[in-house]
């Protein structure tokens, strides 16, 4: 059974998207955003799994399988867009073969292992006038909008210091290639969580002129960084201090951010990802999409803790996951630049690849 192509309510006729991979980044994130996305539909998932493959035509019955992602090359009714979300190390081989082809990618992050990978598939694609992005999904999360917000509405002030944690208590280890020591499959938090963490300090306060990081390994059996902090001072001198951690028993306010006449603390997370999982989904009738509690709410003032009740507390904006692939969907239709860039994700690559030298000869080290 293929993928409905009906006409939309603009008269025109959907985008096929090809999704390679349907683990969590492809199960959560992205078929249920691409299915929700108007101007897009999920024509076709690449898995080979069995069980992966019933769950996916449970929930998307119109979808067809491939087991192979050339197969989606040679599709019969061609895919437009090509998703990537399988595991890192293909990222890179997997999107230029999709640009090879033809067609259109979008790649979960990390784009690449390296900075210079990025730059050459974002090269590669402009070239041909292809069309490339990278699924920074974050940019959307309720806190980070409402932290752009609030550091727009100028009440913080000069910004000195940017606090950004994401932190998990997982002391025990799930396996697969995301704790894998091997360099190859690019595993760790420092490419995993500190990808997100990076774009967003990047988005808010441009480039860096310095890096230090520290990343460990903490619990038992682990080969991979689980436990890492970086340090970066900007071009206009804003420090931004991002820790991960999957070993953390008490968990860091989410957003700390200290200016020259107020500070912003934020707890909790975006609650988009705790939704999807629920199996509940953007425009769901029943569903208010990214709001979240008056309780998670952050707190803005100046000498007083946000724990005791000091501060007024600042109404979350609520996040927006589906705004990325309605700008790609957007995009592709008029040619406006894509949500996320290459170049943009390089940018961050050169401050990651500068956080593993740090970590590794413990010096601070400029980025590319």
């Amino acid at each position: 059974m293929s993928a409905d192509r009906e006409a939309g309510p603009g008269g025109q006729t959907p985008l096929r998207v090809g999704l390679i991979g349907y683990g969590v980044a492809g199960s959560v994130f992205h078929a249920p955003l691409i299915a929700a996305t108007e101007g897009l539909v999920l024509d076709t998932v690449v898995t080979a799994n069995p069980e992966r493959r019933e769950r996916a035509a449970a929930e998307f019955p119109g979808a067809r399988f491939a087991a192979d992602p050339a197969e989606l090359w040679d599709h019969p009714a061609g895919i437009d867009l090509v998703v990537i979300a399988s595991p890192n190390k293909t990222h890179v081989p997997l999107a230029m073969a999709a640009l090879r082809a033809g067609r259109a990618v979008v790649v979960d992050k990390p784009l690449a292992a390296t900075a210079a990978e990025a730059r050459s598939l974002g090269a590669f694609a402009d070239d041909r006038g292809l069309f490339l992005s990278v699924f920074q999904n974050r940019r959307w999360d309720s806190d980070f909008r409402t932290l752009t917000r609030v550091i727009a509405e100028g009440e913080l002030g000069r910004i000195q210091r940017f606090e950004s944690r994401f932190e998990r208590w997982r002391p025990q280890l799930k396996g697969g290639w995301r704790e894998s020591g091997d360099p190859q499959e690019i595993g760790g938090l420092l490419y995993d969580l500190g990808s997100h963490l990076v774009d967003q300090a990047l988005t808010l306060f441009g480039p860096v002129t310095r890096v230090y990081a520290e990343a460990d390994v903490r619990r038992p059996g682990a080969e991979a960084d689980d436990d890492t902090f970086i340090a970066l001072t900007h071009a206009n001198s804003v420090r931004s201090h991002l820790s991960m951690s999957s070993a953390a028993a008490q968990l860091g306010p989410r957003f700390r951010v200290l200016g020259s006449s107020a500070g912003y603390v934020k707890y909790g997370l975006d609650p988009q990802e705790a939704a999807l999982r629920e199996g509940r989904r953007p425009g769901d009738p029943e569903v208010e999409w990214g709001v979240e509690e008056e309780s998670f709410w952050g707190r803005l003032g100046s000498g007083e803790s946000p724990l005791t009740g000091g501060g007024r507390p600042v109404e979350t904006v609520p996040g927006d996951y589906p705004a990325y692939y309605a700008a790609v969907a957007r995009s592709l239709r008029d040619g406006s630049p894509p949500p996320v860039t290459a170049e943009e994700a390089a940018r961050a690559l050169d401050v990651l690849e500068a956080a593993r030298r740090s970590a590794r000869e413990g010096v601070t080290v400029a980025p590319a």
